[in-house]
């Protein structure tokens, strides 16, 4: 439960990130929309509308895309054909784990309040118990999030455009920027002449063998490419 809780809370995080960071560097307010609608309609775009000058919200032409991903990780992972319904996609990571949810209840009185007084009332827990397991949950703390940047869908890309090193057995994949194919990576094992496993940095694979990736050093992230990007928000 713990799990699930951290990465749905850590999507709804990285989207908020985003925001503030738009807000606080470019003055411009853009709004999310969590509301319940079909795939098709949400998949492609995170950020739904702009504030204009005039008071009056307004839906960008381009669609933004946001991927959270955990704290450790580097690697912007889009599967199947998603990649092609947005045109930009943003990757950020934030520091949500698996205790986040017990430290939210611990927080909002949940356990204080509600889940030990039943324990207390039937015999399972005395008040001891209570005082000694309240103590012992974690405690809510500010969440950090990290905007790594971001990758535009019109790019050139190139076919098998890996990074790596070979250990002594296997290829380790550092980098990748553009599209991954069912075949790459035993590909990749023959340019290599690499006899074990081909892995990727700090996941080792993922759950698909299809779509695009990047890693978090391939993408855009200067001045003068979120200043183009804000600017493409800011158009109707």
């Amino acid at each position: 439960m713990g799990q699930l809780w951290a990465d749905m809370i850590r999507g709804y995080l990285g989207e908020i990130a985003v925001k503030i960071f738009i807000k606080n560097n470019w003055k411009v307010e853009v709004f999310l929309d969590h509301e319940k609608g079909s795939l098709q309609d949400y998949l492609p775009m995170d950020i739904h509308e702009v504030l204009l000058p005039n008071g009056q919200r307004q839906t960008p032409k381009i669609k933004i895309s946001i991927k959270a991903t955990k704290w450790n990780r580097i690697w912007l992972d889009i599967p199947g054909d998603q990649f092609n319904h947005s045109d930009i996609h943003i990757l950020v990571k934030v520091g949500v784990g698996r205790d986040h949810l017990f430290a939210f209840f611990k927080e909002i009185s949940v356990f204080k309040d509600k889940i030990l007084p039943v324990g207390e009332k039937i015999g399972a827990l005395t008040h001891s118990d209570s005082e000694t397991l309240f103590n012992e949950l974690p405690s809510f703390q500010p969440i950090p999030a990290y905007i790594f940047g971001f990758i535009r869908k019109n790019d050139a890309f190139k076919k098998l455009p890996y990074e790596g090193k070979k250990g002594r057995k296997n290829y380790n994949i550092t980098g990748w920027k553009g599209p991954i194919s069912p075949g790459d990576l035993d590909e990749i094992k023959k340019r290599e002449k690499a006899p074990g496993k081909i892995e990727f940095e700090g996941i080792r694979k993922f759950s698909h063998n299809q779509g695009y990736l990047f890693n978090a050093g391939n993408l855009l992230w200067g001045k003068k490419d979120w200043d183009e990007v804000i600017e493409e928000i800011k158009s109707f």
